[in-house]
């Protein structure tokens, strides 16, 4: 039997590209990644912060009920968890992951995740007027186009040794130098990762002309790690971006070199851009050294680094007399480092 979601009920980002009209009632069935899904916050839990669809910092009470989405997650710095195997079981309570709204079992936290984490009783999934469970994928991008309608835009991309080092505020710069530098249509992509539609906006206000991220492509995330699938997601990701008539396309990859299934995503970008300028984002000389050696056996030769590695002159001269390679130090009249 389908219920009827209150009218109060609260909409995380991972929704953004769901029709509000779409999702009244859900049905007590078992949830998997991708299925749009109904929560209530636990009593006695505290207030929490998540991202509401259009961006805002939105905050959750106890009792409250919030749409969200079962998924993956195995960050370094805040949690690690995932959908189980059987799906969620409703009744149940479990935990909310990230910002986005991303729920699951929790394997692990840390103290940077106090914000947003929190338990949450699962309620059922959320039907359309078909009776049919509404999904992410159901509201994806079209259908990959053919690989022959590649416009041949040079790609940059930035990866990094770790989370948090700024990989986005280094992607950032280099948008607005290409867009200074003549390059009119500049496309972004942030590769990997957790969605999170803050960092759409951002690279949307400094000038990008699309911005797409995992969530475009009907996934909250690309974690786990060995994700089934994950190249045929990349390479849509691909197609797609590489299909749209540009001067430019700007990747960032989130998380480190080995994680979030970048390597993957790494191999299927060099079978359609061989030598992409690479911008290394490192917070340290020797994270700098070891990831230009691992890029280097993936294929990828570093055009420049930058990031924590290069904020004083020690530090710089040690990056660059290890890894032989060019450096540069970023930084924002908003006071933010690279």
């Amino acid at each position: 039997m389908r219920r009827r979601l209150p009218s109060n009920t609260k909409w995380t980002s991972v929704l953004r590209r769901i029709p509000t009209s779409s999702a009244t009632k859900y049905v007590t069935a078992p949830a998997f990644e991708g299925h749009v899904c109904a929560f209530r916050l636990a009593a006695g839990s505290g207030p929490i912060v998540v991202e509401g669809t259009t961006g805002r910092a939105m905050t959750l009470l106890a009792g409250d009920v919030f749409l969200g989405t079962p998924g993956h997650r195995e960050s370094p710095r805040w949690v690690v968890g995932g959908v189980p195997k059987h799906g969620l079981v409703p009744g149940k309570a479990y935990w909310l992951l990230s910002e986005c709204g991303l729920v699951g079992d929790l394997v692990a936290s840390t103290s940077h995740a106090k914000t947003f984490l929190g338990r949450a009783k699962y309620l059922g999934a959320v039907t359309g007027d078909d009776g049919q469970i509404i999904t992410l994928q159901r509201f994806a991008v079209s259908p990959r186009p053919r690989r022959q309608s590649d416009h041949g835009a040079p790609v940059f991309l930035i990866v990094g040794t770790s989370p948090e080092i700024g990989k986005t505020t280094t992607g950032l710069a280099v948008l607005r130098t290409l867009l200074n530098e003549g390059h009119s249509t500049v496309i972004a992509l942030k590769a990997t990762g957790t969605t999170a539609i803050t960092e759409i906006m951002r690279y949307q206000d400094y000038g990008a002309a699309q911005v797409f991220d995992c969530l475009d492509f009907g996934v909250p995330s690309t974690h786990p790690a060995n994700r089934k699938g994950a190249a045929g997601l990349f390479k849509w990701m691909l197609d797609t971006c590489l299909a749209i008539p540009a001067d430019a396309f700007l990747i960032e990859c989130g998380g480190d070199i080995i994680g979030l299934n970048v390597p993957t995503f790494l191999k299927c970008l060099r079978s359609r851009r061989s030598h992409p300028k690479v911008i290394l984002v490192a917070s340290d000389a020797l994270g700098a050294f070891g990831a230009t050696g691992i890029l280097r056996k993936m294929g990828l030769a570093v055009d420049l680094i930058t990031g924590p590695c290069t904020d004083t002159p020690a530090v710089r001269q040690r990056t660059e007399m290890l890894c032989r390679t060019a450096t540069l130090n970023v930084h924002f009249n908003d006071g933010e480092r690279s």
